[in-house]
């Protein structure tokens, strides 16, 4: 089986790509991997007018949409490892999915209204990377919050589903080996988790 694993980071020697890189340890043989670095691969998160006209369907998706998308369908897994900014995505990661987690391809509309949730066979492991303690998240309501902003409101909605979501927390120097076998343990479950 094959993991797609992105990046959402600019600085490649960022805790959030080392985090990563030990997640890929934990991938092990027979299972593959793929990094999708978005900053290093130029991925254009902005949401143009082609993008609009392939929503409403005029246009087929744009080659950048399409190529990810075609990566995706390759793919077993999804593995999403990031920093929390400003209690959520960076808009580099945010702009990949609302370009690439388009209208027929992700999901669907029938002619009655209902939903068709095209990705019920991609699940789906989040990897959130943040210098603040659980105490304070829970206390705020941001574990609640991204539950339903990026679970339900994202992934529930395509139906692809959330078999991991894990924060990595409290990023000081001496929290990392902890974070690094962690990851390398979330890593390990990509597949061993059932689908």
């Amino acid at each position: 089986m094959h993991a797609l694993v992105v990046i959402a980071h600019p600085n490649p020697n960022s805790l959030t790509h080392a985090i990563a890189n030990h997640v890929t340890q934990g991938i092990t043989c027979p299972h593959t991997f793929e990094i999708a670095d978005l900053t290093a691969e130029g991925f254009d998160p902005r949401y143009n007018t082609e993008d609009v006209d392939h929503f409403h369907q005029r246009i087929p998706a744009p080659k950048d949409v399409a190529a990810e998308q075609a990566r995706l369908d390759r793919a077993d897994a999804l593995v999403l490892v990031f920093p929390i900014y400003w209690w959520s995505f960076p808009g580099m990661l945010k702009g990949w999915i609302d370009r690439v987690f388009a209208r027929g391809w992700a999901y669907a509309e029938r002619p009655d209204g209902t939903l068709v949730q095209k990705l019920q066979r991609l699940p789906i492991h989040l990897v959130a990377v943040g210098g603040a303690d659980a105490g304070t998240f829970t206390r705020h309501g941001y574990d609640t919050a991204m539950k339903a902003q990026i679970e339900h409101g994202i992934f529930g909605y395509c139906g692809a589903p959330v078999v991991q979501s894990e924060f990595l927390l409290n990023t000081d120097a001496g929290a990392q080996d902890g974070h690094f076998a962690q990851a390398k343990a979330i890593g390990a479950q990509v597949f061993a988790a059932p689908h």
